[in-house]
Order: C-alpha cells, then structure tokens, then sequence
C-alpha cells in the first residue's frame, strides 16, 4: 500500500505558473498532485512541485519508458529524495507495444529500477489482467483511467487488498451534457484508438461502434461531468467500488483551477 497518497489528488497542467498552482493546490487539502505523462518531455515539472510544496506527494502519471528510461528515473528519484524525502512517487508505464512487448519492456525495467526505487513508491498504469497481476506482484498499486465504478470493482478484485488502486477520474464541472460531452470527447478521441483503452471499453460492455463514434453511454460511463453534486457522486461510487486514491483531473468547466478549488471542500476531510 501507498499511505502517502491518502484519499484525493488533483492533477496539473505544466505551464510557468505550476509552483503557484501547486502551492494552491496544496492549500486546498489534496494529498497529491499529478503531472501527466505526455507533458513530461523531461521530469524537471516534478521537481518544481516538489520544491514549490512541502506536503503533497507528486506523482507522474505516467513516466512513459519509451520516453524516459530507468537511468533517468532513478536519477529523478534520487534528486526528490534529497529535495523531499518520502514524497515522490514513480508511476509508471510501457511503450505503446504490442502487450508481449510491453510487458517484457516493463520487466527489464523494473529490474533495473528495483534496487533504486521501493515497491511501495512504485505505481503501474495498468488496465488488462496480465498488467494488473503484475501490478500486484511487483509494484504498491495500479493506476487507471477512464474506469466506470463497476469496472474499478473488477481492478480491486483483481489486485486483491494488498495493493493501492488509483483511479484517475476526469472530470467536467459543466451541467450542459453538449458542451460537457465535447470536451470529453477531445481526450476520449485519441485515447480510444489506444488498444489498452478500448480492450477496457469492450470489457465494460461498449461495441466497437460505441467505441469508435465515442457514444453518449461512453463518455457517461468514463467521465464525471455534470454540476458539483454529481460530480462528487462520481468520487464517491469510485471509492465505494474500491478506490484507494481517486484523482481530480479537470477538463472544459470553468478550468483546471476553479474546478478544484469548487470541489475541495466537499472532499477535503470527508
């Protein structure tokens, strides 16, 4: 388990002003803050929180191995340790390969990393079953994203009670279902046509042509959208169904900042 995490993490957009927004962030009560992986071009953003904060875990989500090899991560983790120790907290995840390739690619990895890294601040993005064992058996957690509550109940069953489940939850605090549904569909387009995603869409019941036109029933089941109210129903079912630590990630609405801010509250201390 990742007791460092706690219950809620907000996700940030790397811009000029990410210390200011971390401190904010960190202000609010989330636990954690999350940089994702395509923003990562290299992992000096993590070290900016980590410098900017004094609290909060920092975590990518994910450190792409294709882009960022052992070497570099275990010259991140050092750098944090000394910066602040206990608080950074590696996700990771395979080249976009076939599933034999990535596996094999994340086994090589972790054995270079294992020795640098401990299990319990090591987190895989993991969907599919052979992901999600390995998850279990050699790293503290999985993380997962555009997961319904049923299919996070499948995750924690799968990984059993010994290991941290993260659920990524994108979010839209918009009560318009057109607008709030095209936003989510900007991330949702290329997402989908990723194989790991749409095995898990096949899984939770979605056709191919659900999956390709990106339906209604799709973005309802995968992102929180809607008003405050519904949104924090959505956290919620998520930790119900099994969630350890359930990430903010913000899209459209009124912006990344204001919608943490408006749900902070609601969460910080529930």
């Amino acid at each position: 388990m990742i007791e460092a995490l706690e219950r809620y993490g907000a996700a940030l957009t790397v811009t000029d002003d990410l210390e200011e927004h971390a401190r904010a962030v960190e202000g609010w009560g989330y636990t954690s803050i999350w940089v994702a992986g395509g923003q990562l071009t290299t992992l000096e953003p993590l070290l900016r929180i980590l410098r900017a904060t004094t609290r909060v875990a920092v975590v990518p989500g994910i450190i792409a191995l294709d882009v960022h090899g052992p070497e570099a991560i275990a010259e991140l983790y050092a750098e944090a340790e000394a910066i602040a120790p206990g608080r950074l907290v590696v996700g990771l995840g395979g080249p976009q390969r076939t599933q034999a390739g990535a596996l094999a690619a994340l086994g090589t990895a972790l054995d270079e990393l294992e020795a640098v890294v401990p299990r319990e601040r090591r987190l895989l993005a993991a969907l599919g079953p052979r992901k999600l064992d390995l998850a279990r058996d050699r790293f503290g957690g999985a993380v997962t994203l555009l997961v319904n509550p049923e299919y996070t109940a499948w995750v924690r069953d799968r990984l059993g009670g010994g290991s941290t489940l993260v659920v990524d939850q994108l979010v839209v605090l918009d009560e318009d279902a057109q607008t709030a549904r095209a936003a989510a569909r900007e991330p949702l387009g290329f997402l989908s046509r990723v194989g790991g995603y749409a095995a898990a869409f096949s899984r939770m019941g979605f056709t191919d042509t659900e999956i390709r036109e990106m339906s209604d029933g799709l973005v309802d089941a995968t992102f929180a959208w809607g008003g405050a109210d519904r949104v924090l129903a959505r956290l919620r079912e998520q930790e119900a169904a099994g969630a350890d630590h359930v990430v903010i990630s913000p899209l459209g609405g009124p912006g990344e900042l204001a919608t943490l801010e408006r749900l902070a509250p609601s969460l910080v201390g529930s």
